[in-house]
């Protein structure tokens, strides 16, 4: 064998240690790239929690500007792989996202890409205005004030759900809601109408009719109740004294009725003056309830209404110690002497 061949032999085991180291180290940085991606898209990445709030029109230069911003992520450039690879910049959708702890990117871009919005609770009470609704509800949602106030005025849409514009608003029951954040004005009106039927179930409907009441009727005398005490146990028993007026044609008289019809919620003492005034929410001057609700009863006032407690009474006034309750009295005599008690305690505060 000649010495060339010899030479071409022993130069072909080296050549294939060259490729196995080759292709071994092809595979090391292949495992480490492989494993670099594996930990841009699975590893936690969230810095801090944040409600992330995306607005209408919003850019991905935003979106990454309120993360930065915030010291959101643990990472960025994970964040700014995942959502190339995802297409995230050409499918931003509007919405409050919740970042939690334990989320890792790509979680994090397919709750964003998806629009896997995170609720939050909206909460309206001791509400009297639609103004005050208004105003309550829009620092929750998208829904601005103007837009909800609207709601009140489009007479399209209170016929769709079945109500006059007096009566519209016993469609809207104070409580806590879930709510997206995205909620539109016309949506939230379709939400409270689904609360509102689901209130009124079958058991709640037999008792208004028992009382020969309509279902805004009761809400309307609710919205008495709740605005004449603050004492959740004295309710029923204010309910059933209105309710004993109704039954024997007497005007109802509620001083709350008068404050609405004048417009000044502040008044502490009503006075002959208010009393003369035109208003069809005026009860010492109309007979029988007024067209709407004075407030937005919560839906404890209309239970009261409907569990009313039965007695005689049809006469009540304020307690001389101010405690928030009141005395009640079946005649005009002994009501007459707990009213100038009242106004004996008041004259001695000056109150006006």
């Amino acid at each position: 064998m000649s010495i060339e061949k010899k030479s071409k032999i022993m130069l072909l085991p080296k050549a294939g240690k060259f490729i196995i180291i080759a292709v071994a180290v092809a595979f090391l940085l292949a495992g480490f790239r492989a494993y670099q991606l594996y930990q841009f898209i699975f590893r936690e990445n969230v810095k801090n929690e944040f409600v992330l709030y995306i607005p209408l029109s919003s850019t991905f230069q935003q979106v990454t500007d309120s993360l930065v911003t915030n010291d959101v992520l643990l990472s960025m450039k994970a964040f700014r792989w995942v959502t190339k690879k995802k297409d995230f910049a050409r499918n931003i959708k509007t919405g409050r996202y919740q970042l939690k702890k334990g989320m890792n990117t790509n979680q994090i871009v397919n709750t964003l890409k998806g629009g896997l919005q995170t609720p939050l609770n909206v909460t309206f009470n001791n509400v009297r205005t639609k103004e005050e609704l208004a105003g309550k509800v829009s620092k929750y949602l998208i829904a601005d004030s103007l837009s909800i106030l609207k709601l009140f005025s489009d007479s399209t849409l209170i016929k769709k759900y079945g109500f006059t514009s007096e009566t519209f608003r016993t469609m809207f029951l104070p409580n806590t809601y879930q709510f997206y954040w995205t909620t539109t004005a016309d949506e939230f009106a379709e939400r409270m109408k689904t609360e509102y039927d689901k209130f009124w179930n079958a058991d709640r409907r037999k008792k208004a009719e028992n009382q020969k009441l309509s279902l805004p009727e009761v809400t309307t005398l609710a919205s008495i109740v709740q605005a004449e005490t603050v004492k959740k146990d004295e309710q029923r028993r204010i309910a059933g004294l209105y309710l004993n007026r109704l039954r024997k044609g007497q005007l109802l008289q509620a001083d709350p009725t008068v404050k609405y019809a004048v417009g000044d919620f502040t008044l502490k003492r009503v006075l002959n003056v208010h009393l003369q005034t035109e208003s069809p929410y005026n009860t010492y001057k109309h007979a029988g309830l007024p067209p709407g609700p004075i407030n937005f009863p919560e839906t404890t006032s209309i239970d009261a209404v409907l569990n009313y407690e039965k007695h005689n009474y049809i006469y009540m006034c304020a307690k001389e110690d101010f405690s928030g309750y009141h005395n009640f009295a079946v005649s005009l005599d002994e009501h007459n002497r707990y009213a100038a008690k009242y106004r004996r305690e008041l004259d001695k505060l000056n109150i006006k």
